[in-house]
Order: structure tokens, then sequence, then C-alpha cells
């Protein structure tokens, strides 16, 4: 009686323990994962600190606080209300440990670029939204001529937009389809120089992208180029191309 009373003991300290460590390790995954972020918002850490070793610590803190959550369950019957706290060890560290997961498959699934135009032989060019990219000591907004190549190679369907529409009208069809677009802040519009200049600004860390529309004539209707560039970083994870593509989407639906 008394040995298993005793053994039963020591499997409660054990099982406990092991949820308090999961528990404390996915916490702490989740402080490192924010660390990035946050810093590079506050002015304290440049964002290449939070991607190159933030956010591989907080993957392998969390990899580690799901292996010692799991272990905890083992021992279900003899953690008591410490169920709980390695159900959550568990549900966190699988969460954190989500946002690396995902943030390597995007950079592995494109070219490291961060410049996407539908012309990359003439691109739009940025005006209005210069004074902010110089403000946040982003890269230069020139297009670099070793961006095309990927580019095809990568996204080969980002292409133009013609319409029968004249430019007038295909211009309102364009700054439409930019006002609707989630996320989008219009900077400038110039309907006599078909242009809309507009940016987006990420959720996690607050990066700032820059978009260009530019319409112009094509024989009796018209064309339609956009480029969307990242102000940070030579790669972009792919958030260029796909709010490319997007505003692609809804332009020609706009369009009919």
């Amino acid at each position: 009686m008394a040995d298993t009373i005793g053994r039963g003991g020591k499997a409660r300290r054990i099982g406990t323990a092991l949820a308090a460590i999961g528990f404390a390790l996915a916490v702490a995954a989740l402080v490192v994962l924010a660390a990035g972020p946050l810093g590079w918002r506050a002015g304290l850490v440049h964002y290449r600190i939070g991607l190159v070793y933030l956010l591989p610590g907080a993957a392998l803190l969390a990899g580690a606080a799901l292996l010692v959550s799991l272990a905890a369950l083992g021992w279900w019957r003899s953690l008591g209300r410490r169920r709980i706290q390695a159900a959550l060890g568990l549900v966190l560290g699988a969460a954190v440990l989500s946002v690396p997961f995902q943030a390597n498959r995007l950079r592995g699934a494109g070219p490291s670029i961060n410049d996407i135009t539908t012309d990359t032989a003439n691109p739009p060019a940025f005006a209005a939204t210069l004074p902010a990219r110089a403000a946040e000591n982003g890269r230069p907004a020139d297009y670099g001529p070793e961006m095309a190549e990927p580019q095809r190679r990568a996204f080969p369907d980002i292409a133009p937009v013609t319409t029968p529409l004249p430019p007038a009208e295909a211009f309102k069809r364009a700054i439409e389809t930019a006002q609707g677009m989630s996320g989008w802040t219009i900077v400038d519009s110039d309907a006599a120089r078909g242009r809309v200049e507009a940016s987006e600004r990420s959720l996690f860390y607050g990066f700032t992208d820059d978009v260009v529309i530019r319409v112009t004539a094509n024989g009796a209707g018209s064309r339609i180029d956009v480029r969307s560039k990242s102000r940070q970083g030579r790669g972009d994870f792919g958030a260029n191309a796909r709010r490319v593509r997007a505003y692609l989407a809804a332009l020609k639906q706009k369009l009919g």
C-alpha cells in the first residue's frame, strides 16, 4: 500500500513539474516571438534581429513546450488541476510554432525579391510615397532590373490589364478598385496623369509596402499597370506578388 501511494505521489510530482515547465516554455516562446515585432515598432531592435534570431528562437522554445506538455499529459490521471496547465502549454506552444513554420513556408515559396510589377521593362515610378519611404530609411524606390527575371519565372501570370474603356473611365475603375482593397491607404491620385499611389501596413511587423497604379492609353482603349514594393528588406515572403494578384483580380471583376 505504501509503495503504491509512494509511486502515485512521485508520478504526480513528475507530471505537475512537466506541466509547469511546458507551460513556462510556451509563455517564453510567446514572449520571444512578440519581442521581434514589438521591438522593431518601438525602435529598440532592427527587424533582422527578430527574423534571424528571435523567430527561430521562438520556434525552438515552442517545440520544446510541445514535447514537454505532451509528456506531462502522459500523467493525465495524476495531474489534477494541472491538466489545464498542460493543455494550455500544448495549445500555446502549437500556436507560437505555427508562426515561424508559416514564415518558413512562405520564404521558400518564391524568390527573394521585394518589388513586383506588371511592367518590368518600364515599371510605374513612385512619387507621393517617397517622403514617407525616406523618413522610414527605406530601401531606394528605383526598380532593380535584376528583379525582372526571377519575377517572370515565379509569377508568370502577373501582367498588365487591357480594356476597351478610354483612359478616363479606366482610371475611375482603377481607383475604385484600389479604394476597395482591404488594408490599403490611398496616398495620392491624379486622374489627369492616370496615377494612383497607396500603401499597406503588415499586421505582424508593421512593415509598409507601397503601391503605384498607372493608367495609359492603349489604342482606343487603356492599359493598367501596377507595382508593389516593400520599404524594408530584400525579400517579402511573397507579399507583393499576392497584393498585385489580388488587385488585378479585383480590377478585372470591376471591369467586367
